[in-house]
């Protein structure tokens, strides 16, 4: 289960914020979606989303040769306000609109294969 400690240092990374923000908004993203959005390496987002894995704030799926990401919908209803405040705040912080900005300009994400090919 996960602590508040954990939580929080999960968060204090502003790569992970910004993954965990886009991930509570969209409900699930691919790696190169993340990728795309955060305009960083794939082995950078890949680095930080194994971190909030193993810390259980993540789940993965695997869909073929992608890998999903979603919030593990297991926790605790704290862990859910904590973010639903925090994307809240961070819908006027430029970085993140630039963030979620890119990932729409992606265009047709259910044709994945032209971005993650």
């Amino acid at each position: 289960m996960i602590t508040p400690t954990t939580l929080f240092k999960c968060l204090s990374d502003e790569t992970r914020l910004r993954c965990v923000v886009l991930l509570h908004e969209e409900g699930r993203l691919c790696v190169c979606e993340l990728t795309h959005a955060l305009d960083l390496l794939q082995p950078k987002i890949s680095r930080h989303l194994a971190q909030l894995r193993q810390s259980n704030l993540l789940l993965d799926s695997r869909e073929g040769q992608w890998v999903y990401y979603q919030i593990n919908p297991e926790l605790p209803a704290w862990v859910f306000e904590i973010l639903d405040v925090t994307v809240k705040q961070f819908a006027t912080n430029a970085k993140q609109q630039k963030d979620s900005g890119r990932l729409r300009a992606m265009g047709d994400r259910p044709e994945i294969t032209k971005y993650c090919g």
